[in-house]
């Protein structure tokens, strides 16, 4: 069985404050459990983060990974949400900074 780090995507673009946590987790994973979203089995969703309108999805496969992050398009639909809200799917890394920016510490 693969790291959890290797079986972990990022999702970016999750409406925050609609509706309670647990709901949107909730919503979270029947989204990228659905074939029609190249999904799978998910092992945990880690929602809230500290970063606002961002979730960890952790599978069970790794290969669900590749299949996720191929896929376009991820619109986030469900009855209790007033509109689609399109996701930005990448992979975990434990390396990247949830911000645009990168900060460089140059050592001589």
């Amino acid at each position: 069985r693969a790291a959890k780090s290797t079986r972990t995507v990022v999702i970016a673009g999750v409406p925050a404050g609609l509706l309670q946590d647990e709901v949107m987790a909730d919503i979270l994973t029947i989204h990228f459990q659905k074939s029609r979203n190249n999904g799978g089995d998910v092992e945990e969703v880690t929602y809230p983060t500290r970063d606002k309108g961002v979730a960890y999805i952790t599978f069970e496969d790794e290969e669900v990974v590749e299949s996720v992050v191929r896929k376009e398009d991820h619109q986030l639909e469900d009855w209790r949400l007033c509109q689609p809200y399109p996701l930005r799917v990448t992979r975990y890394c434990e390396h990247v900074s949830s911000s645009s920016r990168t900060h460089l510490l140059l050592l001589p």
